[in-house]
């Protein structure tokens, strides 16, 4: 560390699950962050509350498609670095309702890219502004178990209205770069798991499910693969990124562990039986449950991260067991951080979600 600090940086999404772990990254040596977050269900102001008094750092509560506010705030705290992490990103959610997925995700990105390219220019073009959009390796489809990894030059293939919605902020991106020089860099990224992360996606939701006594919902066979990067490498590999490549370049990033849900959910199983203590229901793995499939659903997420390991020298330090049951034991000790996001409106979109698939009963 100590290479950005004299970066001034607007973190967008900064609350979130990946968010919140890059900003604790960056404060560590950067000049000045402040952190934009509509602090909508999945931004959690209690992420971050130890940082919001300290010196040189700043939570706005706002919207990205706010073109009026964004232009404002890199005027006003002559941000150099943008780093844009702000997104609907679960797909079940994007399936119900996929209009805020486009608003947010397209035309969020696209007011962002807008204002910044106003403030660049307004600024002489200098040469160390950096905005680096965050995304997923969803965009590029779903591949067979046969099929080599994702590569930066996959053509796109998202099957997900959320995959598409970030597929689109991609290309937006990219025509930035290529039609006005607007000093740009795309990530994208596999499936990420840690601290901080809301109780929707797969892991947490197991841990959370499993001290309730709660089914452990499966989709469809169990058998689809996903590539599992543990957050602090991927907070590693934006910073790597930021520092080291050129304008224009796009790099995936993965954690080099293709794991079957199924397999996952079992290990899971495993650790909160080995760790969890006085568990409502034991063994754990008679929770499982196997529910209709999610429409659409991709059947294998995987990763070549040659390119990082080659220009950069990044690689990922987490083996997933490791990873894993540290998550685990986070979860176990962090009651106090999840156990408030289990309102009303969580336990409304739970029971739409899963209401016809697992029996239901009170958080």
């Amino acid at each position: 560390m100590g290479l950005l600090n004299d970066k001034r940086g607007l973190i967008t999404g900064g609350a979130g699950f990946i968010g919140s772990n890059f900003v604790r990254r960056w404060y560590d040596s950067a000049t000045s962050t402040l952190v934009l977050d509509a602090l909508t269900y999945a931004g959690d102001r209690a992420t971050i509350a130890d940082l919001e008094h300290q010196d040189e750092f700043e939570l706005i509560c706002g919207d990205i498609c706010e073109p009026a506010l964004v232009a404002q705030l890199l005027t006003s705290h002559n941000i150099d670095t943008v780093v844009h992490f702000a997104a609907e990103s679960h797909v079940d959610r994007s399936i119900s309702g996929p209009a805020v997925f486009v608003q947010t995700n397209v035309m969020g990105t696209f007011t962002l890219l807008e204002a910044f390219r106003q403030h660049w220019e307004s600024q002489g073009k200098p040469e160390h502004f950096r905005f680096l959009h965050v995304s997923t390796d969803e965009v590029f489809g779903s591949l067979r178990v046969d099929d080599p990894a994702f590569s930066e030059t996959t053509p796109y293939a998202p099957n997900s209205p959320y995959s598409a919605s970030k597929a689109g902020s991609d290309h937006l991106v990219r025509a930035y770069f290529h039609t006005y020089g607007l000093p740009t860099l795309i990530t994208n990224c596999s499936n990420n798991y840690g601290p901080y992360q809301f109780p929707e996606k797969l892991i947490p939701l197991m841990c959370v499910n499993i001290l309730l006594g709660k089914p452990l919902p499966v989709y469809g066979d169990g058998q689809n693969i996903r590539d599992w990067l543990h957050v602090e490498d991927h907070c590693r590999a934006i910073e790597s990124v930021l520092l080291q490549a050129e304008p224009g370049e796009t790099y995936n990033i993965g954690g080099n562990n293709q794991v079957k849900n199924i397999d996952i959910v079992e290990q899971l199983c495993e650790l909160m039986d080995d760790l969890g203590g006085d568990l409502p229901t034991r063994p754990t793995q008679q929770l499982i449950t196997f529910v209709k499939d999610r429409p659409g659903h991709d059947r294998r997420y995987a990763m070549d991260i040659s390119k990082i390991q080659r220009d950069l020298g990044w690689q990922p330090k987490y083996d997933f067991a490791t990873g894993l049951r540290q998550t685990v034991q986070w979860y176990l000790e962090h009651r106090d951080w999840w156990q408030p996001l289990l309102s009303q409106d969580y336990q409304r979109y739970y029971a739409a979600l899963y209401g016809d698939r697992v029996e239901q009963s009170e958080f």
